[in-house]
């Protein structure tokens, strides 16, 4: 039997540093670096692949293939787990005369995969078996105090168990061989604390759990709380151990705790002290946060009395040059990359992390899924036991963990979901990823409408553990919305997790330092190798954002007041900062002001508005822009409104007078002509633009418009004269030629173009018309409109209405060089622009609203389903009012939602008054 230990909060107490003046501290002495920004040398020997049998040096920790060692394999290479590649390491080392009589661990923290231990030529313990969990041995008896100690360890890449191959190796990720993670020693006085597990209710309620000292050794234990300021927040009386356990279990009862949450992530400091023969004689600090997690079934998860969705990632430890060995400022970039997208979640796919990623998710701010490897594999239940305590050991802690996963995608051994249980004091809920287990639906990849069984029409809690796949520019932002919307308002989601977090790239020693993915299988993320932005990036910034705006078009009417939804879990809108800026985009100049709206009080969950303060000219003013930071000043979004419509702009560019004469003549079916430096050539025939030059040469953009998934039945040409304007105009027949085209020159020397038209069919991918242009002559674009990165039918958010400028690049979504925006593409939005060649230059505007500029074809890619598919237009330069969607690795577009689904338009049997208007005008002079 325990002896239970009241703590109760009072203010009589010792201060922390005269407890630390008598009573001993754990030592750690590094034998490695502390991470991949700071390694040691020591000797090694691989005995494949590249740089084999010989002795040399590598850092460590490290993956031994970034070193240039080995093979590099990815998971599904087919030698990759009969592979015989082991790693021999020695090392050596000294410890001082004055440590004998002190119990010495050495510690890794995370050896790929098997690794034997000797110390001064004797086995240190069994071979550890498992790559991603901390292991140690008591090798106080091994080690020669005050003088040289030798160290060996031999690592196989892959391990003797089957199981742990299985779970481990065999998977849809880079495998590496090596030491990768830190190794130390860990000094303790002969009485010492081996052991703490907290568990801290939102209540104030306190547990803990000290294992170490023998009842004849120790006799008393203490805990103090401290604040983060260091400032005392209560205390705890001393307390028989009990008498047949070397355990002693505490309890308390604090008023009022501040809670952890990842929107207010407050750690409080515990100091455990044991005492021997009534004094204290070793002292260990642990952070912890008060937060309570309960699973209520047919309902949701509610941390700290509130229901909450995750919005999560999968993230894979990872950096293109050292692999699986990360730093804590890796830690750090990564938690902060997903806090700038509004992301309250991250998930551990495939395997525990550093213990570093974990103290950044708990001082930060995310929930965290932790998971026990097994891809669709899984380990045994014996290895699987031991695995298990490893990881709860490593982990248990930690605040920000909510969920364990056991396995994942059938990789689930159910024999070892007694064990979380059993080593989890917080008792925490365990998921099997992709399988409904436990209360929870995990179903990876479902469609939309969720197709069958229990994702919509069932009664179990829904939280799809990888649910948009991110292979290419698939995914991750294309759907999101609908989806998004979809799980904030079921009341049995409890959101989900994206895959995955960044481009898993690693630098190949074997092929000159390049960047290599595994062709497709491992360009999946929403950042670059090196955190190079996509467009999902900022897509999910804003479908995430936790305040939320409803749309708002801007009118005459408009009073500054916008709608709004707090979409926080914990947090007050007034918490957060509201700042505008109004600007005005002019050919040579902008114009802008700014200032402050105050914060509205509306609770989580509720809507409201914010009152933007305008000045009385707003509406000489292009865009408002509207700027939300949270309470640490970290900007949530920037949302802009468009004030003028591309007719207002395009009526400050457009020029249509002028003393230029306009003169024309025909030849064969072309007519030409001749205004200012231009010379334009269209076809009589179907009033196609033929060749345009001007002063500087010609300017390769013709064979157009050609409709898309329209017919150019454009015929009947006429030309005439409208005051000094030569007009060449096509006839209208509703049954032969009902879509028209016109053709206006004005004196000027801007060129003016309608089309109207209908599209071929009900349900159409694109609508619009197309030019030629050779990619080759393109050197950049700038245009107004919204930008900066491309676009989808199914990702249209992210982006931000101004000027932008793009300088041509071949970039495909995840593949190198990984230079962000990409050039080609959907830009929506488009109100008007210049394109730029080496040496010459033209200018398109529109009147149209909602139109899209496409520039060029992306590299056609699919994969085995044909799920992934770009589609673009015929042509090179295109003006749209339909665009296609994008489907990824794992869904067809039309399966992500509404917004998936191709273009609805209707023909109304090609009635002229229903038809889709195109007007746009060109300046071609290079005056």
């Amino acid at each position: 039997m325990f002896k239970y230990i009241l703590v109760f909060a009072f203010f009589i107490h010792h201060s922390l540093f005269s407890i630390h003046l008598s009573a001993q501290t754990t030592e750690k002495l590094y034998l490695s670096g502390t991470g991949s920004d700071q390694t040691v040398q020591w000797d090694f020997f691989c005995t494949g692949g590249m740089n084999a049998n010989k002795w040399t040096k590598i850092a460590v920790p490290s993956c031994w293939e970034l070193q240039g060692f080995g093979k590099y394999d990815y998971g599904f290479a087919k030698d990759s787990v009969r592979g015989k590649e082991k790693g021999l390491y020695k090392h050596r080392f000294s410890v001082p005369t004055n440590w004998k009589g002190k119990v010495i661990n050495i510690v890794f923290e995370g050896v790929m995969t098997d690794a034997e231990v000797k110390v001064n030529g004797k086995v240190a313990g069994a071979v550890h078996q498992g790559a991603f969990y901390a292991f140690k041995y008591d090798i106080s008896k091994l080690l020669n105090y005050g003088k040289e100690n030798f160290l060996e360890v031999t690592v196989a890449k892959h391990s003797t168990n089957q199981s742990v191959n299985e779970a481990e190796r065999k998977a849809d990720f880079w495998i590496f061989g090596g030491i990768f993670r830190p190794v130390w020693l860990e000094v303790l006085p002969a009485v010492h604390i081996e052991d703490v597990r907290i568990k801290a209710d939102a209540n104030g309620n306190f547990t803990a759990i000290i294992t170490g000292p023998s009842p004849d050794d120790a006799k008393r234990a203490t805990v103090k709380i401290f604040d983060p300021n260091g400032v005392f927040f209560g205390n705890a009386y001393p307390a028989d151990v009990a008498a047949d356990k070397n355990i002693f279990l505490v309890l308390g009862k604090f008023q009022q705790p501040k809670l952890w949450t990842p929107e207010t992530p407050y750690l409080y400091k515990a100091v455990f002290t044991i005492y021997k023969k009534g004094k204290p004689f070793h002292v260990v600090e642990k952070k912890f946060g008060f937060r309570t997690v309960e699973v209520k079934q047919r309902d949701g998860i509610y941390v700290n009395g509130v229901k909450v969705k995750m919005k999560g990632v999968n993230r894979h430890a990872f950096r293109p040059e050292t692999g699986r060995t990360t730093s804590k400022q890796i830690s750090i970039e990564d938690v902060l990359l997903m806090k700038e997208m509004n992301m309250n979640a991250v998930r551990m796919s495939h395997y525990p992390p550093d213990d570093h990623f974990l103290d950044v998710c708990d001082s930060i701010g995310l929930f965290v899924m932790d998971e026990l490897a097994g891809w669709h594999g899984h380990y045994d239940e014996r290895t699987g036991k031991k695995l298990v305590k490893e990881m709860i050991d490593h982990d248990v802690n930690h605040p920000s963990i909510i969920i364990w996963a056991n396995g994942n995608e059938g990789g689930h051994n159910l024999d070892l979901d007694k064990y979380f249980s059993e080593f989890d004091i917080q008792k925490r809920p365990v998921v099997h990823p992709w399988q409904l287990f436990g209360g929870f639906d995990t179903q990876h990849y479902r469609e939309y409408n969720y197709g069958i069984g229990n994702y919509e029409n069932g009664k179990e809690i829904v939280l799809p553990t990888e649910f948009l796949h991110g292979q290419f520019d698939g995914g991750h932002g294309a759907g999101i919305e609908d989806y998004w919307e979809k799980m904030w308002h079921n009341p049995l989601s409890a959101g989900g997790f994206l895959w995955d977090f960044a481009d898993n790239a690693v630098v190949r020693k074997d092929k000159n330092d390049s960047l290599d993915t595994d062709k497709h299988r491992a360009a999946d993320g929403i950042v670059g190798p090196h955190h190079e932005k996509e467009a999902s990036f900022y897509t999910i910034k804003e479908v995430w954002s936790p305040v939320y705006f409803e749309r708002r078009e801007i009118a005459e009417g408009f009073d500054g007041k916008l709608n709004i939804e707090n979409r926080y879990h914990y947090t007050n809108t007034k918490d957060c900062s509201f700042s505008w800026k109004l600007k005005r985009f002019d050919i040579t100049t902008s114009k802008e002001t700014e200032g402050k709206a105050s914060a509205p009080d509306i609770q989580p969950v509720a809507k409201g508005f914010v009152q933007i303060p305008l000045p009385a000219d707003w509406k000489n003013y292009d865009v408002l822009y509207v700027t939300v930071k949270d309470r640490t000043q970290k900007e949530l979004f920037t949302w802009s409104f468009p004030i003028s419509s591309p007719a207002t702009t395009g009526a400050r560019m457009i020029v249509k007078e002028g003393n230029n004469i306009i003169n024309t003549s025909e030849a064969d079916s072309l007519l030409t002509v001749t205004v200012k430096d231009i010379i334009v050539v269209l076809n009589k025939k179907n009033g196609l633009l033929v060749s345009v030059k001007n002063a500087k040469g010609e300017l390769p953009f013709n064979n157009g418009p050609v409709l898309q998934e329209g017919i150019n039945n454009f015929k009947g040409f006429k030309q005439y004269k409208e005051g000094n304007n030569v007009i060449i105009e096509s006839s209208l027949n509703q049954k032969e030629s009902y879509n028209t085209l016109k053709w206006t020159i004005y004196p000027s020397g801007w060129v003016q173009l309608q089309v109207n038209y209908f599209p071929a069919a009900y349900f159409t991918n694109f609508a619009g018309i197309n030019f030629s242009f050779p990619e080759k002559e393109i050197q950049s674009v700038t245009y107004m409109g919204d930008g900066p990165y491309r676009v989808w039918k199914n990702r249209l958010k992210g982006n931000q209405f101004g000027v932008w400028s793009k300088t041509y690049n071949n970039t495909e979504t995840g593949e190198a060089p990984w230079i962000y925006p990409e050039f080609k593409g959907y830009h929506s939005n488009f109100y008007g622009g210049y394109f730029f060649t080496k040496t010459n230059r033209f200018t398109v505007v529109t009147e149209n609203e909602g139109l899209f500029l496409r520039l060029f074809t992306p590299a056609w890619k699919t994969d085995q389903w044909h799920n992934y598919e770009p589609l673009f237009p015929s042509g090179d330069i295109s003006f749209m009012q339909g665009i296609s969607s994008i489907g990824s690795k794992t869904q067809r577009n039309e399966t992500t939602g509404p917004m998936g689904s191709k273009n609805i338009f209707y023909d109304y049997e090609k009635d002229p008054a229903r038809a889709l208007h195109i007007n746009l005008y060109f300046n071609f002079s290079a005056q």
